[in-house]
């Protein structure tokens, strides 16, 4: 009995952290903010009351001959053995409810499918596990990974989720585009199956590897607007959110003219101090590194090496750079992170995580090993 109430007590804590993460708690589908989630949600409507009045006809009809006709009262069932007019009746009324359900079901699939005259196009590739947004009409490219604050908390044993703003649905980057503008999405992935769902919005769409798939919306109301992938990608998969925001025209052609300026800035390669170092390498690792070495650089037993008391990462520096840079079959090269970013990552891995060499890595110290084509 003492299990019964514990389990129970439990389950009264468990549903209070819930109810003070989510938002209002509904039956019904929701509307969106575009006009195809809205056609969809007429749709949903117009499906479901004729699915009521078809029960409660068939019910209604089934019910009052159970009562009216039993046996008890003295009837004797009809017999119409292969009467054409019933079979007609019986046949034609089914079809022509399907006809009228299946005429506004494929117009709005139509509707869904139309990714032309748009205003501009964004590729979405799906990576494990974060999210590659590419501009195709100005060249804005950029990661999007689950925020740092989630990313510390889900990995922390013991640490207070309902404390963290928008837990698992925040990210560091978010997709930004502009309101009343159809936006054209070319959707693939480089490893796994994806799939990429902004409930807002009214559809979602796998990404598949060497695949191809389009989507389109047009955001009425300036907001910010969340989901996540739904496809099963992996581990990993429930810390893969995606944030859009939707701006004015005029908020979202700032933001387009600043973050083209900060594509173009080159990395401050200055010296930092130690604790600069240390928090910068944080965020670093957090994006790139804890999916596999863990938030306290212990890996996974027999599958994944752990960074704490490693050779390789308190050893020589230049053999390391070299190995980050590269790479091997089981850990992607880092070549992608700037001279910067590495420097601080370098720093943070041999003074942190149990390790305590001692040492700074400066950026501007950090020799190349790859170039960039």
């Amino acid at each position: 009995m003492n299990k019964i109430k514990k389990l129970f007590a439990g389950m009264s804590l468990i549903a209070l952290g819930q109810e003070a993460a989510q938002a209002d708690y509904t039956l019904n589908l929701m509307k969106g903010v575009t006009k195809v989630s809205n056609d969809i949600y007429d749709l949903h409507m117009l499906i479901l009351w004729i699915c009521v009045l078809i029960g409660v006809g068939v019910f209604g009809t089934m019910f009052y001959s159970i009562y009216h006709h039993r046996k008890s009262k003295g009837h004797e069932a009809a017999q119409f053995h292969e009467n054409i007019t019933v079979e007609i009746i019986w046949t034609m009324i089914p079809t022509l409810i399907l006809i009228g359900m299946a005429i506004p079901a494929t117009n709005i699939m139509l509707e869904l499918a139309d990714v032309q005259k748009s205003d501009m196009t964004i590729q979405i590739t799906g990576k494990q596990w974060y999210w590659d947004y590419k501009y195709l009409d100005n060249d804005i490219h950029f990661e999007s990974h689950l925020d740092e604050a989630s990313e510390k908390a889900h990995r922390t044993k013991g640490a207070d989720l309902n404390a963290v703003a928008n837990y698992l649905l925040a990210v560091d980057k978010p997709l930004v585009i502009p309101v009343k503008k159809k936006v054209r999405f070319v959707l693939t992935a480089s490893d796994v199956i994806h799939s990429w769902w902004v409930p807002d919005l009214g559809w979602k769409k796998d990404a598949n590897p060497g695949f191809i798939n389009e989507a389109w919306t047009s955001v009425d109301k300036a907001g910010t607007y969340r989901g996540q992938c739904t496809e099963l990608c992996g581990r990993d998969h429930g810390f893969m959110p995606i944030v859009v925001i939707a701006m004015e025209q005029a908020d979202y052609d700032a933001w387009v003219k600043k973050t083209l300026e900060q594509q173009k800035q080159k990395p401050d390669l200055s010296d930092q101090h130690h604790e600069q170092l240390i928090s910068h390498g944080e965020s670093v690792y957090l994006k790139n590194c804890v999916g596999c070495h863990q938030i306290n650089g212990a890996g996974v037993a027999g599958l994944i090496p752990a960074l704490t008391a490693s050779s390789k990462v308190t050893g020589g520096i230049d053999p390391l750079i070299g190995f980050l840079q590269a790479g091997t079959s089981k850990m992607p090269a880092f070549s992608k992170l700037k001279d910067n970013e590495l420097a601080e990552v370098i720093t943070y891995i041999r003074n942190d995580l149990g390790n305590k060499v001692g040492d700074d890595m400066q950026p501007n110290k950090i020799t190349p090993v790859f170039e960039d084509d």
